[in-house]
């Protein structure tokens, strides 16, 4: 029986990831295969029904299968994580030159934010500002980058243009993970100076997410077989480095607590996993 995978293509890189975990996973043994998914929601609907055995989910994509799974009374298991999943913060930025120090000074300016599906650029950081008293769309302007929406920041479209809003003086701040403030600034895309307002706790990223459909003993072959690859393996080393981690490691449900606040304060998902935020489209 063919274990399958789901796994959104937010990039045409994802092909190349999956047919060589396919080989490698078909050369150790499992009989594994994967289907791609424009958008996250259709991936986590066919891994609650049961058309998929695992899905790659990210952070949204794990907060909608496990509401939707519960409300169901559906069995779903957390499999692994990567090694680079765990303790990610997003953060605030301003220009250095704008006088901004707190998040109370954000009262009445503009804030850029990546895509209305990214945790990273969007929901987490808008949730630290609502935690702070100040009020997303009230207090402070929101202005957000729809880039690619369905695909839940699983790329930087949307934060590489709230960092370009930033350095053109559209907005006075701007929300990013933190890795690509990092990147914004080698890229040039921000110049120097550039001052970090507020810095999110940490969470955690993608989750491999079991469904109903997935057989217990090939779940746990697969399970066992990621956490086992090993960065020192020339051939593994590959797949690992496209796939952005060098240790896959098991799974753990407390980072994602800031994610679920968001979800629940914007109504981006109800309780029973249905979507409610009127303006997603994916």
């Amino acid at each position: 029986m063919t274990l399958l995978l789901g796994a959104v293509a937010y990039d045409p890189k994802v092909v190349t990831i999956w047919e060589g975990f396919r080989t490698w996973l078909r050369g150790h043994g499992l009989d594994f295969d994967f289907v791609l998914y424009s958008n996250y929601e259709r991936q986590v609907e066919d891994l609650v029904d049961g058309r998929n055995d695992v899905a790659w989910n990210s952070p949204l994509a794990w907060v909608r299968a496990r509401r939707l799974a519960a409300a169901r009374r559906i069995p779903l298991v957390p499999v692994t994580m990567r090694d680079t999943d765990c303790d990610l913060t997003s953060v605030i930025v301003t220009r250095g030159d704008a006088g901004l120090r707190s998040v109370e000074d954000l009262r009445g300016k503009t804030i850029a934010t990546g895509a209305v599906d990214s945790p990273q650029a969007t929901l987490i950081p808008l949730q630290l500002l609502r935690n702070q008293g100040v009020r997303p769309g009230d207090d402070v302007t929101v202005e957000r980058f729809d880039v690619r929406v369905g695909l839940h920041g699983d790329h930087i479209g949307g934060e590489r243009d709230a960092a370009r809003a930033l350095a053109a003086g559209t907005v006075d701040a701007a929300c990013m993970i933190d890795s690509n403030l990092l990147l914004f600034g080698q890229e040039g895309v921000l110049p120097g100076g550039v001052h970090v307002l507020a810095r999110t706790d940490p969470y955690d990223h993608c989750t491999m997410t079991a469904g109903p459909s997935a057989e217990p003993s090939e779940l746990a072959r697969f399970a066992e077989l990621l956490l086992g690859m090993s960065y020192a393996d020339p051939e593994v080393r590959v797949l690992l480095d496209l796939e952005g981690l060098k240790q896959w490691q098991p799974p753990r449900l407390e980072g994602y607590a800031q994610l679920e606040d968001a979800v629940d304060a914007t109504g981006f998902y109800d309780a029973a996993g249905g979507i409610g935020a009127g303006d997603y489209r994916p």
